[in-house]
């Protein structure tokens, strides 16, 4: 048992030490994680595989800690002030990026899933309505690891259009959060009636 974990360690060394960016290697050991048991030990009291453990296990930390920390430390954003602000509201690459995020993000979720419902004839729950899928839509529109590292990416480090990127990509975090928090508080609501309604023995549509 040592031995496997001293050759992953190793590995993941090496990954860190070729120069690979931090969030690509991560990717890259989550793919050596399986997610289905061996054929010999699946079976009605298999239980989850390994991925959806670890999931679980470090679920909280990653997003109650990690996340945070990471986005509090790599944003960096250099507001410069109210002028600052001000340029950041009057360059495109602010509007274009709180679009992609705020608006992009929710579409091709919609998109995605309309089509693969009719190409592969696809039926959603019953109890599912495109609605819900809007405010999960929205939920994905929360950027932080992924949309720094792009921006990080296609812009020069501390130039203009650098700084305006990780001010549209917060703000628009905020906004799809605000967003999604509002439809699916409405959901859950609507919901806990038709579920009030159930148990009273009426009857009422989502």
């Amino acid at each position: 048992m040592a031995r496997p974990v001293a050759d992953r360690s190793r590995r993941l060394g090496f990954m860190h030490a070729s120069g690979v960016h931090a969030t690509i290697a991560g990717v890259l050991l989550g793919f050596t994680i399986p997610v289905l048991h061996h054929r010999r030990d699946r079976g009605p009291l298999a239980g989850p595989g390994l991925a959806e453990q670890i999931e679980h296990q470090l679920r909280p930390l990653s997003t109650g800690v990690a996340v945070p920390i990471f986005a509090f430390f790599s944003a960096g954003v250099a507001l410069g002030g109210l002028q600052g602000l001000g340029s950041a509201l009057r360059d495109p690459v602010t509007y274009a990026i709180v679009a992609a995020l705020v608006v992009g993000k929710p579409l091709g979720i919609l998109a995605t899933t309309w089509v693969m419902t009719k190409v592969l004839r696809v039926r959603l729950d019953p109890t599912l309505r495109w609605v819900d899928l809007v405010g999960v839509g929205q939920l994905a529109g929360i950027g932080f690891t992924v949309s720094l590292l792009v921006a990080e990416l296609s812009f020069a480090p501390g130039s203009t259009a650098h700084d305006h990127a990780k001010v549209a990509i917060l703000s628009a975090s905020v906004i799809a959060a605000a967003l999604a928090s509002i439809t699916l508080i409405a959901r859950n609501r609507r919901y806990r009636t038709i579920a009030v309604e159930a148990e009273a023995g009426q009857g009422l549509r989502i």
